[in-house]
């Protein structure tokens, strides 16, 4: 039996690797090696086959435009969820991604990995009932709160010839590109509520999806996640489960457990109902930043499900919607997929800070032993995905609840900068100096946004200017400051990065609208606002702080006034905010400034006293 320790969720893509060039990828594939990782996504470069596919078939250009996203939304393309949006997608983007691709893949076999290459999975371009009006099609429901302008896919149904004959086509141009390892991947239901509920049709799909596979492979193995059966269990009752799945060949699936640490899929359908399945820590939402792990989960998770009753368990796995944050659950996680008991956690701990900083410290250990049993041990239904009112549209109703103290967050912040002075020159310390202190702050902002909550429900004007005057013109500043300081939490990179892919200033501007658009409005209207939040300088000052001060000032007139504070009227007034940050044009530089050590210490001066002083008298 192959164990596998697989790597990537669809959604990685978009949300992290996007605008990677090959220095970027050849950083990540060592360090996949490293990790011990043997099977992982290959999807860059597919719409480059594509497009060489539909032109076949007779479809035209405009059709093709019409139907590709623009880069940074081709996830949601791919498994047929949107189209059109922030596109079209310049002939150069194919033919770079065509490149990379081939490096990537050359890296990744000569390392012994095992690539996952993109298959068919029933979605096409509308153009198709031009070339095929006989083609029998249904169209799926809205997504995203997307109308169908965007989404609302085309489906070829099972049956229909043309379902084979695309889908062999393409696979069969795909592995005479890229040559093949015989693992394939598509998603045709994600986040989509199939057409009929009936066993015998879905059978059907997943019987005309490895079909597809095996005209063109006759090796083939499907990988699919399984993240549709946890996102709609109202629709996927055991017997839906156990049709989509056992229309293909037992063993000739794979099923991604994506989300396993939290909500594991095995347990309710008998593994898979013999499938063989791969339990994955999923752990991030949209590459959201902030502290968060759920480490007894992670630690007790893939061993339970090993002796499960007639397990069909074949590997651990990585599936993170974004990546770039919490490293220390992605090790951990990695570090499992070679034991064969559980580990002492608070050892790992201390033994993880020695290796990280490459040093003995104290003061380090105890921070981290501290983060460990709070921030890092989510139990329960618990999800990172950042729900702070630091980067969401601010309302009356924000979610301030937390799942741990965060005293132990302040007091691993104090550790932390008492260890400055013996690992300041480490970089991993430093970076996870900004990230505690950035976590600190940003609890902070939920406290500040409490009070100001509190004084406008108190009709209390003083208190509300003080205590949204520290938000909006220090707090947030500072937080601003403190990431611009650190290469990793800058605007500025991810918007360089962007546009150091394009060949044309035609192509730089969509490739910033695009940047620029998944991090806020992730759509024309603010669609899925904020999903893709991330705490980034020049983001927090330009984006965030705007909108916090629109508010404070919106509820000081509501005061001054006599007047109700109404949300609705707020919302359309601050969307222009939002909507005018895509589009300001503003340079944000792509090098960090300041001193880090010396702007954390001024910060930690300033607020970690009344940080533990709102504590004790919230004890009292």
């Amino acid at each position: 039996m192959v164990w596998f320790r697989y790597y990537q969720n669809v959604c990685t893509q978009s949300y992290s690797y996007v605008w990677w060039d090959w220095a970027r990828w050849e950083k990540e594939i060592d360090w996949m090696a490293l990790s011990g990782i043997n099977l992982a996504l290959a999807f860059t470069g597919q719409e480059a086959i594509w497009q060489r596919v539909y032109l076949s078939l007779g479809l035209n250009q405009s059709e093709i435009d019409e139907y590709f996203t623009g880069p940074a939304f081709l996830a949601w393309n791919r498994m047929g969820n949107l189209h059109k949006w922030a596109g079209p997608l310049p002939h150069a983007w194919n033919l770079k991604q065509l490149y990379l691709q081939y490096r990537i893949l050359e890296r990744m076999r000569s390392l012994g990995m095992i690539p996952v290459l993109p298959a068919f999975a029933g979605h096409v371009p509308q153009g198709i009932l031009r070339v095929f009006p006989r083609v029998n099609v249904t169209r799926l429901g809205s997504w995203g709160n997307f109308d169908c302008s965007y989404s609302c896919s085309y489906l070829l149904d099972p049956q229909d010839p043309m379902f084979q004959v695309i889908g062999t086509l393409f696979l069969k141009e795909m592995i005479k590109e890229f040559g093949t390892d015989h693992i394939y991947s598509a998603d045709t239901f994600n986040e989509m509520r199939p057409l009929s509920s009936d066993p015998a049709y879905l059978s059907g799909v997943s019987a005309a999806v490895f079909r597809s596979m095996t005209g063109a492979d006759p090796r083939a193995l499907w990988l699919m996640q399984g993240w549709l059966f946890h996102h709609q269990p109202d629709f996927w009752q055991p017997a839906q489960v156990r049709a989509l799945l056992q229309g293909v060949p037992l063993g000739r699936m794979i099923v991604l457990d994506l989300a396993a640490e939290s909500a594991p899929v095995y347990l309710w359908t008998e593994s898979f109902y013999g499938q063989p399945f791969i339990w994955c820590m999923l752990h991030n939402f949209g590459g959201n930043h902030g502290l968060f792990g759920a480490v007894e989960s992670v630690n007790h998770g893939p061993f339970d499900a090993r002796h499960f009753p007639n397990s069909t368990m074949v590997g651990t796995g990585l599936t993170p919607e974004g990546i770039e944050q919490n490293d220390v659950m992605y090790e951990l996680m990695n570090e499992l997929g070679w034991r064969w008991e559980l580990l002492d956690l608070p050892l790992w701990i201390a033994n993880y800070a020695e290796r990280r900083y490459g040093a003995k410290n104290a003061r380090a250990i105890g921070a981290w032993q501290l983060l460990l049993r709070s921030v890092y041990n989510c139990s329960g239904p618990c999800v990172n995905h950042n729900h702070s009112p630091l980067v969401h549209r601010p309302s009356l109703r924000m979610n301030t609840e937390l799942w741990y103290n965060k005293s132990d967050v302040y007091e691993a912040w104090q550790l932390l900068v008492g260890a400055a002075d013996e690992l300041g020159a480490s970089p991993l310390f430093r970076y996870d100096l900004v990230d505690v202190t950035r976590q600190a702050m940003q609890q902070l902002v939920g406290d500040y946004y409490l009070e100001i909550k509190q004084a406008f429900q108190s009709h209390s004007l003083p208190d509300l200017l003080t205590a949204g005057g520290v938000l909006v013109y220090d707090l947030l500043p500072e937080l601003d400051s403190l990431l611009s300081s650190d290469s990793h939490f800058l605007l500025g990179r991810w918007l360089e990065e962007a546009q150091a892919m394009a060949t044309s200033d035609k192509e730089a501007e969509l490739y910033d609208l695009n940047a620029r658009n998944q991090l806020t409005l992730w759509g024309p209207t603010g669609n899925i606002l904020d999903y893709a939040n991330k705490e980034f300088g020049g983001l927090v000052l330009d984006y965030y702080g705007v909108r916090w001060s629109l508010f404070v000032s919106a509820l000081v007139e509501s005061l001054n006034t006599g007047t109700p504070f109404h949300q609705d009227q707020f919302n359309q007034a601050v969307f222009q905010v939002e909507r005018g940050f895509i589009y300001n044009g503003k340079h944000y530089s792509s090098k960090p400034v300041g001193d880090t050590l010396e702007i954390v210490r001024k910060i930690f001066l300033k607020y970690y006293p009344g940080s533990m002083q709102r504590i004790r008298m919230g004890a009292a």
